[in-house]
């Protein structure tokens, strides 16, 4: 067997292993392993940080660090729990520092927040019956969602985009299921007044 074989059999092997399993693999630096696991998260974080921050460049930049950060800390990962849930909270903490850093910046240069218009990457989830008119409202909800205080925005976008169930949201932001069932209720009625709806 050439070398090249040996490689896309180890590589095939490991797209086989779970979460779990991969992990444990990366702490004894199995670089290949440690990669799967970002092909299997890159895209799920990407939202969920995009929809934190509102902006795509910002957002390619926090997932790099996510990854970088859950790298230096996999040795604190419990294999026996879901590795998604624990990098959506790294996920949910860059965003957070880099929504303090802005207001820092913002605050210190007395500059308008920072931002403006990006080059918009599609999201290929969307399917392509939509009209035109859910797609200007689905924007519309992008733009508001950066709006919303850190409270309400975290436990929307981890149950809504994230796609993680309430009690999955209140293991990653520390609260109860009560909590995270008020806050996106809370967060929801907010959107409608930002967005005009009546």
């Amino acid at each position: 067997m050439k070398p090249s074989d040996r490689q896309v059999a180890v590589r095939h092997d490991l797209e086989l292993c779970s979460d779990g399993e991969l992990a444990v693999l990366a702490l004894d630096r199995a670089n290949a392993a440690f990669a799967i696991l970002m092909q299997r998260y890159e895209t799920r974080i990407y939202r969920l940080i995009r929809s934190y921050v509102g902006q795509n460049n910002d957002a390619i930049d926090l997932v790099q660090e996510s990854f970088v950060a859950a790298w230096l800390a996999l040795s604190t990962y419990d294999p026996a729990r879901p590795f998604g849930t624990w990098l959506a909270r790294i996920a949910i903490n860059k965003s957070r520092d880099w929504g303090r850093r802005r207001a820092v910046r913002a605050f210190f240069t007395f500059a308008a927040p920072l931002g403006g218009d990006v080059l918009e990457i599609p999201d290929e989830s969307i399917a392509a019956d939509i009209t035109v008119s859910d797609r200007q409202r689905m924007a519309a909800v992008a733009r508001a969602l950066p709006q919303l205080p850190a409270q309400l925005k975290e436990p929307l976008i981890l149950c809504t985009v994230d796609g993680l169930s309430q009690a999955d949201a209140a293991s990653v932001l520390g609260i109860s299921e009560k909590a995270v069932e008020t806050r996106i209720r809370r967060a929801r009625a907010r959107l409608t007044v930002i967005l005009g709806d009546t």
